[in-house]
């Protein structure tokens, strides 16, 4: 059966032009040859790749596969464990240690009754957008301004110093950097929240941050903690506001669906979740022999977990690749699954609601300003996909 198996050679691989909201036509090949395929890390290491949503949803509820940092086995060298704080990278009890005082602040609850709050910050960035117009970057002057909004107040980050904090963590976050400028934006990233923790520490203020200062927290979990809270709070909404607004500018017809019916919201928003898949992959290394697919994953043994194909598998949603947003969507993975299951994943939605009813609301002759094959993408090496900008214009 081994030699069968299909063999994935690159994860880097392009999207098919004309095709920018697809994964990889590599990986769509790897999906229909089987859920699970050989694959070689380019550090050289043997490892696995999982595309299908079954084998993908498994693993990542399975306490035998592990998210460390140091256990990742890509590499030729040995790598450091996780930051302090930094808990996406991490197991229990670390894991639970530094999550668990978090969750009671990110509910759906909490994060429904920041919902006007979202839809001030929204009619504020379409106000300035209609006044510039008619033509705007959507990135620029919607997509990025409202989750960066929310997040720099949650958290507790002055007003003054959140275009600085947003320029450094699209510099590390975008995949278009050199390793050089990789560094010292998360290094100036790293020191303006130690700064930013000592602050909070001396004069707490109503926000998350300052809350934690309560606990026994130390600085440097504290600094780790606010890092994945901002950038994952701003980068991968920001892509999907940007990219999901794309695609419903490809899809005039749903466009159209959600404009004539604004109730739909809800289920535009997890499926354009499940379309794209900005966060596109994730690894697990095995900590013991464990049978996947029908495939031995030995110990040590590291596999790339294929979100955006997993949530295109048609064994799981029928004409997978479709925007329907119709669709009963439910279940995708876009915000993973088990233990590290996305904290974010309800202001993520309600931002998402937010900002998609009031955009095709406010302009209802939006569309694209440059042809679509020249809407600028994110390289595939950017942990988060989607688009660099967003040129659009409109009737006035």
């Amino acid at each position: 059966m081994s030699e069968s198996l299909h063999t994935v050679t690159t994860l880097q691989a392009e999207r098919r032009p004309g095709c920018p909201f697809d994964p990889p036509a590599e990986l769509i090949e790897a999906r229909e040859h089987g859920p699970i395929s050989r694959y070689t890390h380019p550090g050289g290491k043997p490892g696995w790749m999982i595309t299908g949503y079954d084998l993908v949803r498994s693993v990542l509820a399975d306490s035998r596969f592990s998210a460390r940092k140091d256990l990742l086995n890509v590499v030729d060298f040995e790598l450091p464990p996780a930051p302090p704080g930094e808990f996406l990278l991490m197991d229990e009890p670390q894991h639970g240690r530094y999550r668990k005082p978090l969750v009671g602040k990110f509910t759906a609850r909490r994060m429904r009754l920041l919902t006007e709050r979202v839809e001030q910050i929204t009619a504020d960035c379409l106000d300035a957008m209609e006044q510039a117009g008619p033509t705007a970057d959507l990135v620029t002057a919607f997509a990025k301004p409202i989750p960066t909004i929310i997040i720099c107040e949650l958290l507790g980050v002055p007003y003054e110093d959140r275009d600085s904090f947003q320029e450094q963590i699209d510099t590390f976050m975008g995949g278009a950097t050199s390793d050089e400028e990789l560094i010292a934006a998360y290094t100036a990233t790293q020191e303006y929240l130690a700064r930013l923790v000592a602050a909070k520490r001396a004069k707490p203020t109503d926000d998350v941050l300052s809350e934690l200062t309560g606990s026994d927290l130390t600085d440097e979990e504290l600094k780790g903690i606010s890092l994945i809270l901002l950038a994952a709070g701003f980068d991968t909404t920001a892509n999907m506001l940007s990219l999901g607004t794309f695609a419903l500018l490809r899809n005039p017809e749903q466009l159209a669906a959600l404009r004539a019916d604004p109730t739909l919201v809800d289920q535009a928003v997890e499926e354009l979740l499940r379309y794209l898949t900005v966060a596109k992959s994730f690894m697990r290394t095995a900590l013991e022999d464990v049978e996947v697919g029908g495939q031995i994953v030995e110990a040590g043994t590291t596999v790339v977990l294929s979100y955006n194909t997993a949530n295109r598998d048609p064994e799981r949603y029928p004409d997978p690749h479709a925007l329907d947003l119709g669709r009963e969507a439910g279940g995708h993975l876009a915000f993973g699954h088990g233990i590290h299951l996305c904290l974010g994943a309800q202001l993520a939605r309600v931002e998402m609601r937010v900002a998609f009813t009031a955009l095709v609301s406010r302009f209802p002759t939006l569309r694209l300003a440059v042809p679509a094959e020249e809407v600028a993408l994110r390289p595939e090496a950017a942990d988060i996909y989607g688009v660099k900008s967003l040129p659009v214009t409109w009737d006035v």
